[in-house]
């Protein structure tokens, strides 16, 4: 029997609309565990976040890995071991600061298991600290606070102001970071040349195992590079219809046990072949 890679988006693919993780998913999820094959988190949560999960799923008892910050960070979730990571240029922080002071926008970056940000909170800062379970600290100056290497920051504005400042600050920093949307009212802004398909194929390498082994599944726009990678690149039902035209199969929706139908017909029903 090969081993196989089961790499996983979070939200809206192994958690239900409820941000919860069904039974039947949590059983098959220990079913191919116990068969010796492998379960990545692959998010662009922070790892505190990504770390909610793997404990839902016992991660630290039975192995697994979590790629955090889309792929800028990767954890072995038994050891605690950061097997590689990329990091922010430490003079953009207070930079990226400074342009959501003067944008009227939000901005944070994560330190020692909080949420770091300007003096503007907004709604969809709100949504990020529900999501991780992440205290929100508001500073006057919030650079002063980033006393570690950064992986992500992330801006938040209505839609269409946010479509407006990807395209300024990608005009201004892309030389220098990686700047991009996971949803329309947030700015992902990245260490260069970060995405979930590069990292995830250095843990192949790591492990000693190839793409072919990987099966990728997602939902959103920052699932793409992962899922055309993937030996087997699957999208959610529920996904955006870009994410649908990468992938080689679409699955069930999150709400309808979609990992666990990929589990049964990838994993589980070809080992028994």
């Amino acid at each position: 029997m090969s081993r196989k890679i089961l790499a996983l988006d979070l939200d809206g693919t192994l958690t239900d609309s409820n941000k919860e993780i069904t039974p039947r998913t949590k059983e098959m999820i220990a079913k191919m565990q116990e068969q010796g094959h492998i379960v990545v988190l692959a998010s662009g949560r922070p790892t505190p976040g990504v770390q909610r999960v793997a404990d839902k799923l016992h991660l630290s008892e039975m192995g697994g890995y979590m790629l955090s910050y889309n792929g800028a960070r990767v954890q072995d979730c038994k050891t605690g071991e950061i097997l590689f990571q990329q990091t922010m240029p430490l003079d953009m922080i207070p930079i990226l600061f400074d342009e959501a002071k003067e944008h009227q926008i939000g901005m944070m970056t994560y330190q020692n298991g909080k949420i770091i940000s300007g003096e503007i909170v907004d709604e969809y800062m709100g949504l990020e600290s529900r999501i991780n379970g992440l205290e929100i600290c508001p500073f006057a100056d919030p650079a002063a606070q980033v006393t570690t290497p950064v992986n992500k920051c992330l801006g938040t504005a209505d839609p269409e102001h946010a479509a407006r400042l990807e395209v300024l600050f990608r005009e201004k920093y892309g030389d220098r970071i990686d700047v991009g949307r996971s949803e329309p009212f947030f700015l992902e802004l990245l260490p260069k040349h970060v995405d979930k398909a590069a990292s995830l194929g250095k843990l192949c390498e790591a492990l000693g195992q190839t793409k072919e082994d990987l099966i990728a599944c997602g939902d959103g726009f920052n699932d793409r590079s992962m899922i055309a990678f993937a030996g087997i690149g699957v999208a959610m039902a529920n996904a955006q219809d870009v994410v649908k035209e990468v992938a080689d199969y679409v699955t069930l929706s999150n709400d309808e046990d979609g990992v666990a139908h990929v589990i049964e017909k990838f994993i589980l029903a070809k080992a028994n072949c």
